[in-house]
């Protein structure tokens, strides 16, 4: 339906998304321009356009789902930010697929969203709606307030929504409303914690407690944080603290 009422279809590959719709005995009756990785940055001003000026703009990809692992995510990113409604017709999920058939459990919930604090890759999961307030109460006092997320209730059914904000916010609006209907949620990733400086000196303390030289210290611990600090810069504030 979509295929042969939409005003532009931007298909990765045109040849394709003909095929297709020869396949389905459809006749695509809008203009039909390519929209690959290649050519997505400059195509995105003037479908934005074509939204703006009312008409409907479909992306077809080959064989991923557009924005995952084929093109799109620039155009619905700028959609965003534009306050350009956007509509998803999704079709089977490897990712969803995959997990079904994994038969891997979930942990505590508390202890499983500790582990995202630093975790700089967006994060995607399934919550009841019934433990949504609390699951998003818990995410603010762990991963802190302003951690942005989507919370996508009832996705291409009739009643299809989704909020875009913070922690906080989308905490504050899951305890106020009663909410119903199948939810995922879209955790952005987080950012990795830098060690203050003086962690990283009792660290060293705890190593050179333990034997170990001072200057093999403060390699070993500005190592194991990650921090950009020189060695010389610990070397000489571990130093200071023991004067």
């Amino acid at each position: 339906e979509a295929l042969a009422k939409t005003s532009v279809v931007a298909a990765e590959d045109t040849r394709r998304v003909r095929a297709l719709a020869k396949s389905l005995d459809v006749q695509i009756s809008g203009q039909i321009i390519s929209f690959y990785d290649q050519n997505e940055a400059s195509r995105i001003e003037p479908l934005l356009a074509d939204l703006e000026a009312g008409y409907d703009v479909l992306v077809v990809t080959d064989a991923g789902m557009p924005s995952i692992s084929d093109p799109g995510y620039r155009l619905v990113a700028a959609c965003v930010k534009q306050g350009i409604p956007i509509k998803c017709l999704p079709g089977p999920s490897a990712v969803t697929t995959a997990l079904a058939v994994s038969g891997l459990p979930q942990g505590p919930r508390r202890r499983w969203l500790a582990e995202l604090a630093t975790e700089p890759r967006t994060c995607v999961f399934f919550e009841s709606p019934r433990r949504l307030a609390e699951t998003l109460a818990d995410a603010v006092e762990v991963l802190g307030p302003e951690r942005r997320l989507a919370v996508c209730r009832e996705l291409t059914k009739t009643h299809e929504e989704v909020l875009r904000g913070t922690l906080r916010e989308l905490a504050a609006w899951a305890e106020s409303d009663d909410v119903l209907g199948e939810i995922t949620v879209v955790l952005d990733g987080g950012r990795p914690a830098v060690p203050q400086i003086e962690a990283l000196v009792a660290r060293v303390e705890e190593l050179m407690d333990d034997g170990m030289g001072l200057r093999e210290s403060c390699a070993t611990a500005i190592g194991e944080s990650g921090a950009t600090l020189s060695r010389r810069d610990l070397y000489d504030a571990v130093v200071k603290a023991r004067a």
